[in-house]
């Protein structure tokens, strides 16, 4: 099945907002990272071990990048304080248990560990249905199976509130359509 339109030139995007966010040399675990593990691939020069993990994905080792399947349900297969970041790029609205996954999230986090993610946001929801369903320019299965859309306060509350972490940082992008948001631990 080939891909969307659109699909590479957001991950592109994505790839240059989040990068710079992540720390030379350090231990990265990306929640959802595609079959092909495209964003670890593309970040492993830079890092010095990246897991990524996802349904979709099989069990591969390549150089410095590590995948495994896995389907969330409720924990993560990996020892408390295991990473120095943990990435979520256009995947957290896609996950039923929002609070559960961010849970997990924090308790594999070092202390001081940085978590990066992207969620669509609020005002995307049109945009994207028209791209996906009119145009067919991005995946209409991937919007359909949105669970949620975000703004600042949603993540603010969902983030520091629900889940402890502090530092919460947040920008809008791509003419507000998508949140950035890096917290720690």
């Amino acid at each position: 099945m080939s891909e969307a339109l659109l699909e590479p030139i957001l991950r592109r995007l994505r790839l240059w907002r989040v990068l710079p966010h992540i720390p030379k040399n350090s231990l990265v675990l990306d929640i959802g990272c595609g079959t092909k593990a495209t964003f670890l691939k593309a970040i492993a020069p830079h890092i010095k071990q990246g897991f990524g993990v996802d349904f979709k994905v099989k069990d591969l080792q390549m150089g410095n990048i590590q995948t495994k399947q896995l389907r969330f349900e409720n924990h993560l297969p990996f020892a408390d304080a295991s990473f120095e970041v943990v990435t979520m790029l256009a995947v957290l609205e896609h996950i039923e248990q929002e609070r559960e996954i961010l849970q997990e999230i924090y308790r594999v986090l070092i202390p001081g560990g940085k978590l990066i993610l992207t969620v669509p946001s609020v005002w995307s929801q049109p945009v994207l249905e028209f791209l996906a369903y009119r145009l067919k320019i991005v995946s209409a299965a991937e919007i359909r199976d949105h669970k949620r859309y975000y703004n600042r306060q949603k993540l603010h509350r969902v983030l520091v509130n629900l889940t402890n972490f502090q530092n919460f940082h947040h920008q809008y992008f791509q003419l507000g359509m998508n949140n950035f948001c890096t917290v720690v631990k």
